[in-house]
Parts: C-alpha cells; sequence; structure tokens
C-alpha cells in the first residue's frame, strides 16, 4: 500500500512539472512576433521581416511541441491509461485531481479546433495538439519575403505549404489569398496549365459556379445575354461574389488567348457580372433611391466617385469588356460581342474612358476578327 501511493506520488510530480512551463507565457507569443515582421516588410526591412517570420513559425511550434510532450505524459500516468481512449474520462481525471494546466492545454485545443471533430477520442486530442504546430500565416509571409527579393521557386514553395496548413489558419478566408499568391507566381513564370489548375480550385469556392444546381442559373444567364441584350442581363442578375472575380477574368482571358472561346465567354461573363454587381451595390450605398437604367448611365455615376473608378481599373473593366465581346465573337455570337463593342467605342470622354479598348473596339467594329493568340493577355 506505501509502495502504491509512493508510485503515484512520483507519478503525480511527473505530471505537474511537465505540465508546468504551460503557465509560463513566452516573452513575445508568436503572433507578436509575426505582426512585427509585417511591420518590418511594410517599411521595406525584408530581411529583418524575414527573421522574425521565422521566429514566429519557430515559436508556434516550440509552444505546441511542449503541450504535445505534456498531453502524452498524461496519457501516460498509469491511472489514466486505464482509462482508455475516452477523451470525456480523462477529461474527467484533470478535473477531480485538479490540473489547471492540463486543463489549459486542452482549452487551447478546443479554441483552435472544434471539440465535436475529435470525436471523443484521446488519441484525436494529441493528434490535433500535434498538427497545432503549423504556423501556415508564417509561411506565407516567409513567400511574401521571398517573392518580393525575386526568389520565385522558394516563394512558390512556401506559399504550397501554407494551403497545405489552410486548415489551422486563423481566418479561413485567408487561404484564397494564398491561391491568388501561388496563381500570380506561375503565371509570371508562365506556366500558365498550371495556372489554370490553380484558378479552377480557387472556382471550388464559387458556389454559383461549382454547384450543380447553378447549371440552370447559367444556362438562363447566357441565353438573356444573348437573347435579349446587356441591359436585360444586368436588369435581371446580380452576383457580388468579388472573391472569385479576379478568378473568372484570369481564366477567361487564358482561354480566350488560348483559342476556347466559349469558355472564355463564360468566365469573363461571370467577372463582368461581379464587377458590376459591386459597382451597382457601391452607388446604391450612398444613394438607397438609385435604380440602374442601362449601362451608359451607369459608367456616369462611376465618373463621380473616385472609389469606382479606382476600382474600375482595378479590375481591368475595359478590358474584361473588350475580351468579352471577341469572346463571344469567336464562339459565334456576333451581336452580343457588338454590343460590347460598341459600348467601348463610346467611352472615349471625360471621365471612365476606355482608352485602349475603346480604341479596338472601334477597329473591331470597322472589320472584326479574331486577334491572333499570341500570348497570355
Amino acid at each position: 500500500m506505501v509502495r502504491k501511493s509512493r508510485f503515484f506520488f512520483l507519478s503525480f510530480f511527473v505530471f505537474n512539472a511537465a505540465f508546468a512551463f504551460t503557465q509560463i507565457p513566452p516573452e513575445k507569443p508568436y503572433w507578436f512576433t509575426l505582426e512585427q515582421g509585417k511591420l518590418l516588410f511594410r517599411n521595406g526591412k525584408y530581411g529583418d521581416a524575414l527573421l522574425a517570420f521565422e521566429d514566429a513559425r519557430d515559436q508556434r511550434k516550440a509552444l505546441y511541441t511542449q503541450m504535445e510532450r505534456s498531453f502524452i505524459t498524461l496519457l501516460s500516468v498509469p491511472e489514466v491509461r486505464r482509462l482508455g481512449d475516452s477523451l470525456s474520462l480523462v477529461e474527467t481525471y484533470i478535473r477531480d485531481q485538479r490540473q489547471e494546466s492540463a486543463a489549459a492545454v486542452l482549452r487551447e485545443l478546443y479554441y483552435r479546433v472544434p471539440k465535436a471533430s475529435l470525436e471523443g477520442s484521446a488519441r484525436m486530442a494529441l493528434e490535433q495538439i500535434g498538427r497545432l504546430k503549423n504556423y501556415p500565416e508564417a509561411e506565407y509571409w516567409i513567400g511574401e519575403t521571398y517573392r518580393v527579393e525575386g526568389e520565385l521557386g522558394i516563394a512558390l514553395k512556401q506559399y504550397q505549404k501554407a494551403y497545405e496548413q489552410r486548415a489551422f489558419l486563423e481566418n479561413s478566408g485567408f487561404e484564397r489569398e494564398i491561391l491568388y499568391r501561388i496563381v500570380d507566381i506561375h503565371r509570371l513564370k508562365q506556366e500558365y496549365p498550371e495556372m489554370e489548375r490553380w484558378l479552377l480550385e480557387i472556382l471550388k469556392q464559387d458556389r454559383l459556379w461549382s454547384e450543380d444546381a447553378g447549371i440552370f442559373a447559367k444556362n438562363a444567364m447566357f441565353r438573356t445575354m444573348e437573347n435579349d441584350g446587356l441591359t436585360r442581363f444586368l436588369t435581371l442578375y446580380r452576383y457580388n461574389n468579388g472573391s472569385v472575380e479576379k478568378a473568372h477574368r484570369l481564366l477567361g482571358l487564358y482561354y480566350y488567348a488560348s483559342g476556347r472561346h466559349s469558355r472564355a465567354a463564360e468566365h469573363l461573363l461571370y467577372a463582368f457580372l461581379i464587377q458590376n454587381s459591386i459597382i451597382i451595390e457601391e452607388i446604391l450605398r450612398n444613394q438607397f433611391d438609385f435604380v440602374f437604367t442601362n449601362l451608359e448611365n451607369l459608367q456616369s455615376e462611376i465618373a463621380r466617385r473616385p472609389v469606382l473608378t479606382a476600382y474600375i481599373e482595378e479590375v481591368e473593366y475595359f478590358k474584361t469588356i473588350y475580351y468579352l465581346g471577341s469572346a463571344f465573337y469567336g464562339a459565334g455570337k456576333p451581336t452580343p460581342a457588338r454590343e460590347f463593342w460598341t459600348f467601348l467605342s463610346l467611352r472615349n470622354g471625360a471621365g471612365a474612358a476606355a482608352g485602349e479598348w475603346g480604341t479596338r473596339a472601334r477597329g473591331q467594329l470597322r472589320s472584326p476578327s479574331m486577334e491572333p493568340a499570341v500570348e497570355y493577355p
């Protein structure tokens, strides 16, 4: 009996000693180090920023490695081992024995990972603690630093590593930012099939594009555009998913350049719809009684709002319209093509002028032709 009590006391001491470190916060938490790195990055101190991002990654890894080892120590205590894989029984043991440090580790785990996903398994809890050593934000910012220094190959590997760890992003929406960076690298390196693959990965998150239920909507949209014209199309439809606008636009331009005109028209029409939906929403935000009548009047509203003139430049609004018309022409649909080109040809005054794209559109109206797909526009 004395021997058993002595053994229990020793196990209790080892267990508590192993958890003691979790109650001592680091001098600077890993997220603070990451934020310092971002500040250095924005100030152009890329070498110092890289060191900070690597330190943040290493700090997080060390923290969760310690937690992982401590949880292993807990599960190795004979009294806990006899509880089997039941996470609820392990929690009861922690609570009854007042193991505050162990409870803190589980609270951290449940904050990062939905408890229901652990399926009541202590083994799965341990696995998830180990996986929390990943720090995708740090991997991304390490990639950013290599990108601005011109090391595109290393940057690409970092972005891909960050994407592989996306389940542990603090903000799940940041996943798209990583994907767009991967796309940009492949585009710069003229690796267009890889660029296409990653753009399609982004569009898996586009509900209207990817779901089977969206096929009917897509078909109806194209019939409206072809049969009833541009004004009717923008009167009937709205789609403001700005996070996928760039993916549709880049894919449409790529498919046009590679001679796949029908597919180009599909993606460019989606990009065009998203662009105009966002523009109309912004106008309504400040002018609640605004009613869309036609695209020409919409341009007058854009010209009066600097935020919208900046937006149409950012999303290559007139370039999108020009190639959308050209894609329709290449797909054997000259009527909508001429409508888009006509709109551009008239945008040569003050305000939101179409510039080069208006000039090219006027040329197409005089003598329509398929421009040679020499390179990705």
